[in-house]
């Protein structure tokens, strides 16, 4: 057992005793303070215990698996050299405001959610307007993540029941795995479920460039596969294109709540860049094989770009992963609404009555919300897009631009030094381009939903 000082930021600091043992686990032995959770005693809900290891698992699990499997329908969009630099772009930004987020959350160790953030950036109003853009955020993550978890239990029954059981089962086993109580104990799940996403993927990889063709592609005769450099690209596909690539890198709201539950804070910046850089070189990789290979023949999601007997490996590899996202995003949004229930009483780490009622309630709730837009809206790539433009994009680019101004404008006066302006400049350029892909991408997604309905390819919500 060692005894250990840290701080967390520079107005708060506690001592804690914890024993580190191997493979980044940190085990809590006696009652500690913490800026959030309180006092967790003996028998209580212990939190605050994740290391950095753990840390950048959650992290990359949050935002890749979704997020690659959009990657190559970037590039088709827009044509190759485009679409690598809106990839490279968006996660060079999304690095940078993840780490204002950081250093944020450093300065406000109080901070828990992106509801606290608002109320410490715009008071009471700031409060509710973000807590419920989080929660409706989580909301509609959870639903897109039900749809390839419904879409792989087609594929590999080869439809033998209606689709809507196929939600419903992935919403009771969301729901029973994203009540664990702690990102500690669900990081085991992330583990697993980031693997066989990576294993999945990399088999499409594979697949597509050891094939004749795409499935999708004619199946005799000449075909094309209609790839390019750079692509005469409509307003609406550029758009969509940035909008896409945004909903693999707007994870930020999350980070605030993973950090309050790490052990050691100040590690947040070193998982995230571990994350960064691990998620920018797998979309990159991943979008440019699938379409080099693929081409305009590309399914979305990309794991049914291989052919039927392919896709039904690929999606078998890959449901840990797309169950693992799925109750990810149920588990955060419910923690914000339990942590905002019981905040500053016994009940928030205590094992009492009040405790399970909230916190299974929470979790149902996100859950069957999940489900209701799953089943309303089952279009994967027209979902994220909406998801990414309105709630992905003011998550990563304004709101953590907001921030910045709230911990540094004040320097104006004591530092107004170039490089400060510059950093003034740069931030106001990420907050008012972030609005701008807000507006627009929402109107792409919505105009990609009727352009579905119009074109009679769509059933009607909770339709076999």
């Amino acid at each position: 057992m060692e005894r250990e000082e840290y701080t967390s930021s520079e107005h708060y600091t506690e001592t804690k005793d914890v024993e580190v043992l191997a493979h980044d686990r940190e085990v809590t032995a006696e009652p500690k303070g913490d800026a959030v959770f309180g006092v967790q005693g003996t028998g209580d809900v212990h939190y605050t215990v994740m290391g950095w290891k753990k840390t950048t698992v959650v992290l990359l699990k949050t935002q890749i698996a979704l997020g690659v499997l959009g990657m190559p329908t970037v590039l088709l969009n827009v044509g190759a050299v485009p679409g690598v630099i809106i990839i490279a772009l968006i996660c060079a930004i999304g690095g940078y405001t993840g780490y204002v987020c950081g250093k944020f959350k450093m300065n406000h160790p109080e901070v828990y959610s992106v509801s606290d953030v608002g109320y410490i950036v715009a008071g009471k109003f700031g409060r509710e307007f973000a807590g419920a853009g989080y929660i409706l955020f989580q909301i509609c993550l959870t639903g897109t993540a039900l749809v390839p978890v419904a879409i792989a239990f087609e594929t590999l029954s080869e439809h033998a029941t209606c689709n809507v059981v196929w939600y419903v089962i992935a919403m009771l086993v969301t729901f029973g795995f994203g009540s664990i109580q702690t990102l500690g104990k669900v990081s085991w799940l992330t583990t697993v479920g980031f693997v066989s996403i990576m294993a999945s993927i990399i088999t499409v990889s594979i697949a597509v460039g050891v094939t004749d063709r795409p499935a999708a592609a004619p199946q005799e005769g000449p075909w094309d596969k209609g790839i390019s450099a750079f692509k005469s690209a409509t307003f609406l596909q550029g758009i969509s294109a940035i909008a896409t690539a945004v909903f693999g890198v707007c994870g930020h709201p999350m980070y605030f709540s993973t950090i309050s539950e790490m052990a050691r804070p100040k590690e947040f910046t070193k998982a995230l860049v571990i994350c960064y850089s691990i998620m920018t070189a797998t979309y990159l990789t991943i979008g440019i094989v699938v379409y080099y290979y693929a081409g305009q023949y590309l399914s979305s999601p990309a794991l049914g770009s291989a052919g039927f007997l392919m896709q039904k490996v690929s999606y078998g590899i890959a449901l840990p992963g797309l169950f693992a996202s799925a109750l990810l995003y149920c588990h955060f949004g419910a923690k914000m609404l339990f942590v905002r229930a019981l905040r500053h009483s016994r009940h928030l780490t205590a094992h009492t009555k009040t405790h399970w009622v909230v916190w299974i309630g929470s979790v149902a709730f996100c859950a069957l919300m999940g489900f209701i837009l799953a089943e309303s809206i089952p279009f994967f790539g027209a979902l994220s897009i909406i998801i990414a433009a309105f709630f992905g994009t003011f998550f990563m680019t304004t709101g953590p631009s907001m921030c910045w101004f709230k911990d540094n404008w004040q320097r104006r006066k004591t530092d107004p030094s170039t490089r400060f302006w510059l950093m003034v400049a740069f931030n106001g350029f990420v907050a008012v381009s972030g609005l701008f892909i807000q507006v627009a991408g929402t109107y792409t997604g919505v105009q990609a939903i009727i352009d579905y309905y119009a074109a009679g390819t769509a059933g009607g919500p909770f339709a076999c």
